[in-house]
């Protein structure tokens, strides 16, 4: 679906492990399963796309999800922005609405051959299915905002289903995240509201 530029960041690929660093040098990073994955690459831009912005730039996922570490390697994302990190070699996932991290005890060549095999259950991608059968479609840029989000109950009676821009998601899942960090579960809360772009 997409496949990032050419590498003009190899500076960064001193930092990787040398499993990422084979991967960005075959494609520099790409989205497959018609958003269901981006794979960052080792570009400047698009900003979206590069890795460097994503792992040391001013809006850093670690920056905005206290759960992440500065030296995780934060190379890919699914289609509703939760992110994909390497931490000591192991593939690690985010949950971005609730900011909390967990292994997927593989490492980078485990995690891809597992997507391979079964890209819709181990991406969770049941949503942005559902999203495409709707005739709804992720550019490359663009994540699936859910609204509700997922861990409001009432999600349960359905959701609102929209691309948008990946920094507005991730600033909204963000906000969401330290919104309900410390939230015992059924407090009632405020849902924040969507950011403009994704009205």
């Amino acid at each position: 679906m997409y496949i990032g530029p050419p590498i003009d960041d190899p500076a960064i690929l001193e930092y990787l492990s040398a499993e990422l660093v084979d991967l960005l040098r075959r494609a520099n990073g790409y989205v497959a399963y018609h958003g269901g994955l981006h794979v960052r690459g080792a570009c400047h831009k698009p900003e979206w796309h590069s890795l460097r912005a994503a792992w040391r730039g001013a809006r850093a996922v670690h920056r905005l999800f206290p759960a992440l570490r500065a030296d995780d390697v934060p190379f890919g994302e699914d289609a509703l922005g939760h992110q994909f990190v390497l931490r000591d070699g192991i593939v690690h996932r985010l949950d971005s609405e609730v900011g909390e991290l967990e292994s997927l005890d593989v490492d980078l060549a485990d995690f891809d051959a597992a997507v391979r095999a079964d890209p819709v259950s181990y991406l969770r991608l049941a949503p942005l299915e559902r999203f495409r059968a709707d005739g709804g479609f992720l550019q490359p840029g663009q994540l699936l905002s859910i609204y509700p989000p997922y861990v409001f109950e009432e999600s349960g009676k359905g959701v609102s289903m929209r691309a948008v821009p990946v920094g507005d998601r991730l600033g909204f899942l963000a906000g969401l995240a330290a919104a309900i960090g410390d939230v015992p579960d059924g407090t009632r809360i405020a849902i924040p509201p969507l950011p403009p772009s994704a009205v």
